[in-house]
């Protein structure tokens, strides 16, 4: 019972974080919440794994969290590199 709660719990804060992601005011928010969303989904599969009493899922859930962290330090990075070419040209005459 209190397994099946904190899995609720977890699917409404992932709701909360797509929606951070569809709304969200700067590119940064956007990477941040699906960042958000990732690691939610790590939780979510360990959950699952330990609902099912099954070990596997903890490894899929680590792959997962490291493929999360990788994809979102590319996109903070590739994102920096876009506003400061951006920047670039704004200041050419």
């Amino acid at each position: 019972m209190m397994l099946a709660a904190a899995g609720i719990a977890i699917l409404v804060s992932m709701g909360m974080a797509l929606l951070r992601t569809l709304l969200g005011p700067s590119v940064h928010d956007r990477i941040l919440a699906v960042n958000s969303f990732g690691t939610k989904t790590v939780l979510l599969i360990t959950l699952l794994g330990a609902m099912a009493g099954r070990g596997d899922y903890f490894d899929i859930a680590l792959l997962y969290a490291l493929i999360n962290f990788i994809g979102t330090v590319a996109l903070m990075r590739y994102s920096e590199s876009a506003e400061l070419r951006r920047d670039e040209e704004d200041s050419q005459p």
